[in-house]
């Protein structure tokens, strides 16, 4: 019998972790009505995202996936990385595919909390700082983000790290997310998970209001 109970069938709970990185979209079929203007935001996005993702492994930082199926309630999630590296945004999911030990959770509709599993998860992790990145940032990150400022999390979106059709689109989101969400939008460069958590424990024990 294995000792180590992560890799456990019957292991009740994650390991716990403070913040988390949500990974909107980031696994994408790009089929679907201007997904050219999209892509052409995406590539870079997905740069600074692959930066992101390794910054959190790096800081023992849990990465969540949160996905649309396109529909195909029959797949699971492998199933659906192999399909979107079969399209489109074959370059981006190559990039930025999952880990084995990754969580992923698929979403029906825009945002990732929105009929899922995710706040379970994100309770069962502890975690009270969230992280966000990927597309659009205009629609599934916004209104992730809207949802977890509701859950009374700490939010950051890095703004080099989502992309929506048109800047003007992704500006209008970034404002949305400072001014009514909160949100921490530093460049993916600036950011430190381990100064984040710090800020995010002093917030949680009561001793600081600053959204860092």
């Amino acid at each position: 019998m294995k000792s180590d109970k992560q890799d456990s069938p019957h292991a009740s709970a994650p390991p716990q972790s403070p913040a988390a990185l949500l990974l909107a979209d980031v696994i994408n079929d790009f089929d679907f009505p201007e997904c050219e203007q999209l892509l052409r935001h995406a590539r870079s996005a997905a740069e600074r995202i692959a930066e992101l993702k390794r910054l959190a492994r790096r800081e023992s930082v849990p990465v969540i996936y949160l996905n649309d199926n396109f529909g195909r309630w029959r797949s699971d999630f492998k199933a659906t990385v192999n399909h979107a590296l079969q399209g489109r945004g074959r370059e981006i999911a190559s990039l930025l595919s999952p880990e084995k030990d990754d969580y992923f959770v698929l979403k029906p509709k825009h945002s990732g909390f929105f009929s899922t599993s995710l706040d379970t998860l994100l309770g069962s992790l502890g975690t009270r700082l969230v992280v966000l990145a990927g597309f659009a940032g205009n629609i599934c990150v916004l209104f992730t983000a809207a949802d977890a400022h509701m859950r009374e999390f700490r939010i950051i979106v890095p703004a080099d790290a989502i992309a929506s059709n048109t800047q003007e689109e992704n500006q209008a989101a970034l404002l949305l997310l400072t001014g009514v969400f909160k949100a921490d939008v530093r460049p993916v460069r600036e950011l430190s998970f381990a100064e984040a958590i710090r800020h995010a424990n002093r917030h949680s024990d009561g001793s600081s209001t600053s959204p860092g």
